[in-house]
């Protein structure tokens, strides 16, 4: 296969800009496309060329394949990179690029529909030997087979959407009288969701921890994994921060896990970077709960311990190359963090906030990195994830990866909207999260509203003495985006 020469991103934000600068290492071109909300965007400017591709809502412009196959046909793509959201994992967008002649940057449409669906992966693990948790073999039909499920697998259990994630048509059932209830919320929710009111019904595990492992696969038969990563504090389901390693995994359990995740990926015959998500208890026991068929958000803090560009392996194997290393040459390298910063209020059950970004000084430093795809003056749309950056460090250690973050939470300038900011340094600067003691429900439980309304009060007043000493510039003062910086760089 030749060597790819022009990508079009079918994405936006901090993402794309991401893609882009792994493109411009490479000497690829990058095509970037918009929607009217986002005309102004840095991701825009940055890349070669750019195209509209219709209205601010995602289903008129970012979930239209038609624009999107459309506009890398125009600028002359030879490839789509679909990055994370949208339509990274809708195995017909990634077969409509087959079709029309354009790599697709990812697993096969094949690979994405088999993990797609929830239940359907579990079945392929569990005849494959990976571990996953005790549940209905698949989607149960009505709330009275759900109830018989219940019975047999044991009370709590967790309903949940066979077609999607991210914490919608998830229901937790701790009574039997429950399940009629939330099986009709979980069936509606996905189905408003997904198109899908699918429904299969799970044991639900008490206090688990969060723990995934990114995989890279060559179309050679190759494949590796590049370690776990830690994601067990989030919001409504949701991540809102990751390391890497694991606090929780030893030596021995890590081994396991790899090597289930690289099973797990090999059967559906995966090709490129691919993470494989798992639910871990105290014992170390550890199940399968489903395999993400994209580039992680997270995927900073494995680049960072493992010196690998997952973004630029992407393409490489798109391109039909070998894996250039073997398992033996990666190794674990210190320790990495990342706090993803939204515009959300975290003392209004994390309601987004979005609006115009005031003032927007990201922090810098040794062992810093800043992904982000706002600026300064710049709107979080509504339309869209209220994300503003992602901050992740590295040290030496856990200790000094964590004291290190939270310097850089300290350094970085919002201002605007309300953020996860101060969240982050609340949860940094607790003893719970220094001893590595974490959950997915660590939210919940470790949240202390008084403090963090303290830790907001600290960040509230710094934003304000920065934007009275530096004034933001008007949205009229920014970079119209007519051409690349990169390409007039080069001319």
């Amino acid at each position: 296969m030749p060597r790819i020469s022009k990508i079009l991103i079918a994405n936006r934000g901090e993402i794309a800009i991401r893609i882009m600068r792994s493109c411009m290492e490479l000497g690829v071109e990058s095509v970037a496309v918009y929607s009217e909300a986002d005309r102004a965007s840095p991701h825009v400017r940055m890349a070669d060329e750019a195209y509209l591709i219709g209205p601010a809502p995602a289903a008129q412009s970012y979930l239209r394949s038609d624009a999107l196959i459309d506009a890398a046909t125009k600028s002359g793509a030879d490839a789509v990179h679909p990055g994370y959201g949208f339509l990274s994992e809708n195995a017909a967008f990634a077969a409509a690029c087959e079709r029309a002649g354009l790599v697709f940057i990812g697993p096969s449409a094949a690979a994405i529909a088999a993990m797609g669906d929830k239940t359907k992966a579990r079945e392929l693990m569990l005849n494959n030997g990976v571990p996953v948790v005790p549940g209905s073999k698949g989607a149960v039909e009505d709330a009275t087979i759900a109830q018989h499920e219940g019975a047999r697998i044991g009370y709590p259990v967790m309903l949940k959407a066979a077609a999607g994630g991210g914490g919608k048509g998830m229901r937790l059932v701790r009574a039997p009288q429950d399940l009629p209830r939330e099986f009709n919320l979980a069936r509606n929710e996905a189905a408003a969701a997904f198109g899908d009111g699918r429904v299969f019904v799970e044991k639900y595990l008490e206090e688990p921890r969060h723990i995934e492992v990114q995989v890279l696969a060559d179309s050679s038969g190759n494949m590796v994994h590049l370690f776990e990563r830690e994601c067990s504090i989030q919001r409504r389901h949701q991540k809102v921060m990751e390391e890497a390693p694991s606090p929780f995994v030893t030596p021995p359990l890590r081994d396991r896990m790899c090597r289930a995740a690289v099973q797990a990926a090999a059967a559906c015959g995966y090709v490129n970077a691919g993470t494989v998500e798992f639910l871990a208890v105290a014992d170390g026991s550890f199940y399968f709960m489903e395999m993400n068929t994209r580039l992680q958000v997270e995927h900073p803090v494995t680049e960072w311990i493992t010196g690998i560009d997952i973004v630029t392996a992407q393409i490489r194997i798109a391109e039909g190359a070998p894996l250039p290393f073997k398992q033996s040459d990666i190794t674990v390298n210190g320790h990495a963090l990342e706090c993803r910063i939204y515009a959300e209020d975290p003392l209004q059950g994390f309601a987004p906030d979005p609006g115009t970004l005031l003032r927007h000084r990201p922090p810098a430093g040794f062992g810093v990195r800043v992904d982000s795809g706002v600026e300064e003056a710049g709107e979080v749309s509504m339309h869209y994830d209220p994300m503003i950056a992602k901050v992740s460090t590295w040290g030496r250690t856990r200790a000094e990866a964590t004291g290190r973050m939270d310097r850089a939470l300290a350094e970085y300038a919002i201002a605007g909207v309300s953020t996860t900011r101060a969240f982050c340094r609340h949860v940094l600067q607790q003893a719970a999260f220094r001893r590595g003691d974490l959950s997915t429900h660590y939210v919940e439980n470790h949240m202390d509203p008084d403090a963090l309304a303290r830790v907001e009060s600290e960040v509230a007043r710094a934003a304000v003495v920065a934007h009275v000493l530096a004034p933001a510039p008007a949205a009229s003062e920014l970079l119209p985006p007519v051409m690349s910086e990169w390409r007039r760089g080069r001319q």
